[in-house]
């Protein structure tokens, strides 16, 4: 029991650091300004939904933890 919820820890703290180092050093690479994000402002309104970089870190996060669990 303690093994599995050790590994459960693990992968989460490994999941927060990566999550981390994007917020860190997302805005230098150009992660949220990516051709595709859907930015629109107004005189009293502004809306971003960055969709396209959502997609790019889906499919990292995705390949990150195929690899741990094989």
């Amino acid at each position: 029991m303690f093994e599995s919820m050790g590994k459960i820890f693990l992968t989460l703290g490994i999941f927060l650091v990566i999550i981390g180092l994007v917020f860190i050093f997302g805005g230098k690479l150009g992660i949220g300004k990516l051709p595709g994000d859907i930015y629109i402002k107004r005189e009293n309104f502004s809306f971003y939904f960055p969709i396209v970089t959502c997609l790019i870190l889906s499919l990292i996060l995705t390949l990150i933890f195929n690899l741990f669990r094989r």
